[in-house]
């Protein structure tokens, strides 16, 4: 009878172990898929912001339609982006954009005048601090999913579960490049 407890005992112990390490999985899971969302959330927040800063620059650049597409452009692809990897793709493209538009707005003193441009701008500033915000969460949620699934005992049934590592937000190649300032 004893020994029958003890076996039952253990396996209880082993049933309870391969319930918390599935919880603990899926809980890091679910909260990657959260903070991706807080992402996706401020990337819209940004893309909102576009059309209002595009219409506010085209009365002062009429001769700037370029750089006015490429903002546009970038933000369609931003909005139509499919995974974390489009995202970051688009993202950086849209950024991209948004620095040469900024860059050209230089060139217009009576724009940078503009109230509503100026609010615009730091508008959008605070956006792209909330993007980095959002994105270091985002790889902190990935990074500690990836160690549950590498570590024991997560990684005895990470696989079994389905479950892989995900990779997190990464500077494109182009932000490694140490820019360069001539006078």
């Amino acid at each position: 009878m004893h020994i029958l407890g003890v076996i039952l005992g253990v396996l209880l112990l082993i049933g309870g172990s391969c319930i918390g390490t599935y919880n603990s999985l899926k809980s890091a899971y679910i909260e990657v898929g959260a903070q991706y969302g807080q992402v996706e959330n401020q990337i819209q927040r940004r893309a909102d912001l576009i059309p209002n800063l595009v219409n506010t620059v085209k009365g002062y650049m009429q001769y700037e339609e370029k750089v006015l597409k490429e903002v546009t452009d970038a933000r369609a692809r931003v909005m139509g982006a499919g995974s974390p990897e489009e995202m970051a793709a688009a993202n950086a493209e849209l950024s991209g954009a948004l620095g040469r538009l900024i860059a050209v707005a230089e060139n217009y003193p009576n724009l940078k005048a503009d109230a509503h441009f100026t609010e615009l701008m730091r508008e959008i500033a605070g956006t792209e601090n909330r993007i980095a915000v959002a994105r270091r969460d985002y790889n902190e949620a990935i990074k500690r999913y990836n160690v549950k699934i590498e570590t024991f005992p997560g990684n005895l049934f990470a696989g079994m579960l389905g479950y892989s590592p995900m990779k997190p937000f990464a500077a494109e190649e182009s932000a490694h490049a140490v820019p360069k300032v001539e006078f």
